[in-house]
């Protein structure tokens, strides 16, 4: 969860923050979404890509490849970033006095904490609770729709292929309130004999930094995994990576793309999430 630096700057002072370094997209799309893009002076290339709008922002490297010069250069008055940490850097950063705040989420709950910290630093904490709010009725409305399905598919989400990586806790939930049985431990390793063995309904591929571009033909094929029921079936998935791997309100979108790939019969179809109709048919949803 959300931890501010208190030896750099109290969060009882009225201090407001004017010139934020985000090393993490989370906290670049949450900024965004209280109206505060404009302070943000220096991001990550991958910052850009899910928030085209701060692409005038002076681009840095993420928090695990982060160099303090850099971060330093764009003078910033405070500092977002995420597990894991370049520990050099922040240490660095922290012995320039420079307010930094580190954000480690596992659960939703975690990712409303973060959005509340976020906001409530930078003086909207009011807004920062309509985030909130919003994320919270639209799950909940999934979620009531959703107890209406006959049955719960079994669900393997993919966070990265090589090695396999089970996507995080958040993923688990959503997957649950889209009406799905999630399969394995949300970020664990795993490996393609023992999902094999599991034989999911439904396949996700979310892997981070390759945006929709998962090869899914060419993961079935390598895996052996041309018998799994999910292929057969044609519900092997690319989900965006932004849509399910940002904690923040992007998830809403990661949750609508589940929910048509679980429940196609009570969603509508989602942009941008492909998938195939068998190990050799590749489709697009929209």
């Amino acid at each position: 969860m959300g931890r501010f630096d208190s030896l750099t700057l109290s969060m009882n002072t009225r201090y407001l923050p004017q010139r934020v370094v985000s090393l993490q997209p989370s906290a670049t799309v949450t900024l965004a979404g209280l109206r505060l893009s404009k302070k943000i002076v220096a991001c990550t290339k991958w910052c850009v890509e899910v928030c085209p709008e701060v692409a005038d922002s002076a681009i840095v490297a993420d928090s695990w490849t982060a160099k303090a010069e850099q971060i330093l250069a764009a003078k910033p008055d405070l500092v977002i970033a995420a597990v894991p940490y370049q520990t050099e850097a922040i240490s660095e950063i922290l012995r320039a006095g420079i307010p930094f705040l580190g954000l480690a989420p596992h659960s939703l709950e975690d990712v409303y904490h973060d959005i509340a910290t976020i906001a409530r630093i930078m003086g909207v904490e009011e807004t920062g609770h309509e985030i909130i709010g919003k994320m919270e009725r639209e799950i909940d409305t999934v979620s009531k729709r959703a107890t209406g399905a006959p049955r719960r598919p079994r669900v393997y989400c993919e966070e990265w292929g090589k090695p396999l990586i089970h996507s995080q806790g958040w993923v688990a939930e959503l997957v649950a309130a889209a009406g799905g049985q999630f399969l394995g431990q949300p970020g664990a390793q795993t490996r393609p004999r023992t999902v094999f063995e599991t034989d999911p309904d439904i396949l996700v591929m979310a892997w981070c930094g390759a945006g929709d571009r998962v090869p899914l033909e060419k993961v079935v094929e390598q895996r052996g995994w041309q018998e799994l029921r999910a292929v057969k079936a044609g519900k092997v998935f690319c989900i965006p990576d932004e849509f399910l791997n940002t904690p923040a309100v992007t998830l809403l979108d990661g949750l609508r793309a589940l929910a048509w790939a679980i429940h196609p019969e009570l969603f509508p179809a989602v942009e941008r999430v492909r998938r195939i109709q068998s190990a050799k048919v590749e489709v697009r949803s929209a």
